[in-house]
Order: C-alpha cells, then sequence, then structure tokens
C-alpha cells in the first residue's frame, strides 16, 4: 500500500481529541500543505477535503497506529516525522506551520485506535500481514456450533476445548520469538511432527495464555526427550501421565500457584499449561485413550498436571537441584500418578516427621515392592518448617528417607543390569525402596495443615521407564 507524500491523519469520528482537531486539519489544508485524512469510522468526518475511508483499517494497519488522531509526515513515500494526539508544539514542528489551533488547548491525549481493539489486530495482521500459519484450516459450517465441532473431531479431552480461530493461534504465537513452522520435535506414539504452530493451536484449545507458551514449549521439548520415554509412560497400563514442576521467575511473572491448594483447581496457568501438554499428546501424537493410551484405571492428572514451586524456603529449588541457577526459569517432568496425602500433626522435630513420610512411601506400588518407581514429595509449609527449624537441608531429608524406606520386600531389577533377575533381600536383609536419586523433595501447598504430599510415579528407567527431564525456559 503506498502513501502519498504530504501530511497525513488517521482519525475517527468517535473520538472527542480527533473532534477537537478538526479545524486544524482544515487549516493545514487551506494553508496549502498536501493532506490525506484516513478515517477509521466515518467517511463524512473530518471537514478536510481528501477524507479516505478506512473502516477496512489497513491503512491504520500498515501504518502501525496505536492512538488517534496521529499526525504524519511522508517525503518520498517514507515516514518522515509522527505526532500522537493532539499536542500544538508537535503539530506545529511537524508541519512547519506557526499558530496552529488558536483557541484550543495546548495538548489532548488521544484515544485507542479501532486497529488495536481486542481481536482487530490479530485480524488484520492476518489479512494484511505477512503472517504464513503452517497448520491446516478446517472449515466449520456456519450454523456449526464450534466447540461441538472440536468434540465431533475428537480433539477434546471429555471438556470443552476454545475453538483455536486463526486470530487466537495468531495471538498465541506472539507468546514466544520461536518461528511458528520450527519443528519443537516428534510427538509420541505416532512421531508425528509437532511445530511451534501445533503448540500454539493445542495452548489455545487448553484455554492457555499468550505468556503461558514458553513454559509450555519447555514442558513439550522435556516431554519428546527420549529420556522420559513419552511412548512407554503413554502406552503403559499403569496411572501415571506427565507431571509438570516449574521454578524460576517465569512462575510469578504469568501469575501460577505454589500456595493452597496447589495441586488443585483454581489457576488458569496451572491448569491449562498441563492440559496444553496432554492435548499435544492426544491430537498430534495421537495418543488417545484405549487406542495408544492402554491405562487400565488412568488418573484425574492425565487431565494435566503442572503446578510451581514455592522458593521462599532455605531449601534449593528443584531446579537448581538439576543444575539450573535459580535466576532461570525451568520446567521439570516426572511421571505420575495421584497424590498420596500424608499427615502428621505431632512431628515437631525431623526424626519422627522422616518416619511418618517413610510409613506411607513404603506402600508406594506395593509395600513388598523395591525399585520400581521414583516418588515426588510435596513438603508442606508446616512439615517444611520443622525439617527448617532444625537445620535441616534438603540432601539431609531425602538421605534420612531413603534410610527409613528399606524393605524386606522384591527388587524388580529395574535401573540396574537389564538382565538382572529379580531378587528377594537375604533372610533377614532389607533392600532400597527407591533407587539413589529417586527421592525429589519439592516446596509447595497452603500455610495451614501439617500435610505432605506423595506423588509416585512410572517405571524407573532401565530396560523401559522413565527419567525425570528438565528444561529452562527460553523468555
Amino acid at each position: 500500500m503506498q502513501f502519498p507524500d504530504g501530511i497525513i491523519a488517521v482519525v475517527k469520528r468517535d473520538c472527542p481529541t480527533c473532534e477537537l482537531a478538526d479545524p486544524v486539519l482544515k487549516e493545514i489544508e487551506t494553508r496549502g500543505l498536501p493532506l490525506t485524512v484516513y478515517v477509521q469510522d466515518d467517511p463524512g468526518f473530518p471537514s478536510a477535503a481528501r477524507v479516505v475511508d478506512d473502516r477496512e483499517l489497513e491503512a491504520s494497519f500498515r501504518l502501525d497506529i496505536e492512538t488517534v488522531p496521529t499526525l504524519l509526515r511522508f517525503d518520498g513515500g517514507r515516514e518522515a516525522a509522527r505526532a500522537i494526539g493532539w499536542h500544538r508544539g508537535d503539530w506545529q514542528a511537524l508541519t512547519g506551520l506557526e499558530g496552529l489551533g488558536a483557541g484550543l488547548p495546548e495538548q489532548r491525549p488521544g484515544c485507542g485506535s479501532k486497529s488495536v481493539e481486542p481481536g482487530i489486530a490479530e485480524r488484520l495482521a492476518l489479512r494484511y500481514g505477512d503472517v504464513v500459519m503452517p497448520a491446516r484450516r478446517i472449515e466449520v459450517a456456519t450454523l456449526e456450533d464450534p466447540v461441538e465441532a472440536c468434540y465431533e473431531r475428537g480433539w477434546s479431552d471429555g471438556l470443552p476445548v476454545v475453538p483455536p480461530t486463526e486470530e487466537r493461534v495468531y495471538r498465541m504465537l506472539q507468546g514466544t520469538t520461536r518461528a511458528a513452522d520450527e519443528v519443537v520435535g516428534l510427538a509420541p506414539p505416532n512421531h508425528s511432527p509437532c511445530t511451534v504452530a501445533k503448540v500454539a493451536i493445542n495452548a489455545v484449545m487448553a484455554g492457555c495464555k499468550p505468556e503461558y507458551m514458553p513454559v509450555v514449549l519447555a514442558a513439550v521439548e522435556a516431554a519428546f526427550d527420549p529420556a522420559f520415554c513419552l511412548h512407554g509412560l503413554l502406552a503403559t497400563t499403569w496411572f501415571s501421565g506427565p507431571m509438570v514442576v516449574v521454578n524460576g521467575p517465569v512462575r510469578p511473572a504469568i501469575g501460577m500457584n505454589w500456595r493452597g491448594n496447589v495441586l488443585g483447581q483454581g489457576n488458569r496457568a496451572n491448569a491449562t499449561i498441563g492440559r496444553a501438554l496432554q492435548l499435544i499428546v492426544r491430537n498430534v501424537g495421537g495418543g488417545r485413550p484405549q487406542e495408544a493410551d492402554q491405562a487400565a484405571f488412568g488418573t484425574p492428572v492425565k487431565y494435566g498436571f503442572c503446578f510451581a514451586e514455592d522458593e521462599s524456603t532455605p531449601w534449593t529449588s528443584l531446579a537448581e537441584d538439576r543444575g539450573v541457577p535459580r535466576e532461570r526459569s525451568a520446567v521439570t517432568l516426572f511421571s505420575a500418578d495421584g497424590p498420596i496425602g500424608v499427615a502428621d500433626q505431632k512431628s515437631r522435630t525431623p526424626e519422627p516427621l522422616v518416619d511418618s513420610l517413610a510409613g506411607s512411601l513404603r506402600a508406594v506400588n506395593h509395600y513388598r515392592l523395591g525399585n520400581a518407581a521414583d516418588v515426588v514429595i510435596v513438603i508442606g509449609p508446616e512439615h517444611g518448617r520443622v525439617f527448617d527449624q532444625a537445620g535441616w537441608s534438603k540432601a539431609d531429608a531425602v538421605a534420612a528417607l531413603h534410610a527409613a524406606t528399606r524393605i524386606e520386600g522384591i527388587d524388580l531389577g529395574m535401573g540396574t543390569d537389564d538382565d538382572a533377575p529379580i531378587a528377594a533381600p537375604a533372610a533377614g536383609g532389607t533392600i532400597p525402596k527407591f533407587r539413589e536419586g529417586g527421592i525429589h523433595l519439592v516446596r509447595a501447598g497452603g500455610d495451614a495443615g501439617m500435610f505432605s504430599a506423595i506423588i509416585p510415579g512410572w517405571l524407573m528407567k532401565g530396560s523401559l521407564g522413565t527419567d525425570p527431564v528438565t528444561r529452562e525456559v527460553r523468555t
């Protein structure tokens, strides 16, 4: 779109400052300067001679107008100067005319341009910008309910999804600087290429905000890491699904919850980031229940399981333990079953509290099975204070829990030599309940209640199984 040299004004009638500036525009024209006025809402306004109907907002988009009135000077087909709102000094400097707007206030702020109204900016970018959406467009009949259309096409996890219109997907892509056609990885079980655009589409359906995109992308990258064994986790008959734990400055920046009801409903970021990952597994990778997803029972956490860690405690954060400095953001993926509550309202020193936690930990999977799965323990604030007041570090607590959870049972041989037989301990002996490094402590939860939560997972890594995977969030 070419713009004429001279003075250009962008206005709308539904703006008091534009109404105020109408006689000034006429004065500019009368004093011999070439003037073109683009009007966003009413071609009968203003009173200048050369008015261009810009109700389609193409000129406003191409001129990058955010506020009206905006006055511009074009020389040689290029913008040479710009003034926003009404300011006598700025308009005089731009036009080279003295004494403009005599009798008017010295300045008045403008109004928002129609081209930046909610939903309009994305529509204009798709219509007039150089946007290429690397995804197939699916037409929906005029009378078809878009939400029901998503159900009928199998895109839903059983709950309503947000229809992924082009405008919504474009808006979601503004949450990352990564190219829409960049392939993040191959989505199991079908090993389908998963682009940034496909991540954005499913993030829209999950209900994410654009600012969640870097976290969703990091979670997807972690899930596609072979060490996480997403295909195996999906195909297992066990209960588990992916769980996302978020660390670093991104937590408060996007409003995540690490306090009360941390593992429950009510926080948009927590709920939708985990759900976006699960929808990607379903819609991009083809992982659907009773098909590739062979879980015998499943768990409600497979709708999406994501929460942030409380980093206000003396302990190192989970991300720090895994090599990411505290000033950076990261996600860590675990395989996870549903939480198991542990109540101990009497222990005031670490030793009896460790004994309480160990009693529940020994029953994970089966009280006689050892080295079968890792476990995440979400230590609540009141239990955390017991450790803090005694000066125990996270490493102290983990070592004590390992010692307290040795069992008289069967070692499944997981995480050792792949050909090692299933073995029982010698008479009177014990085996470790969890492999070395298989107990992970995270701090989170509400202030009231001397509780913690045990989150068991699927098989730890061996010939089959999963390892936790951490990825930095690229913001």
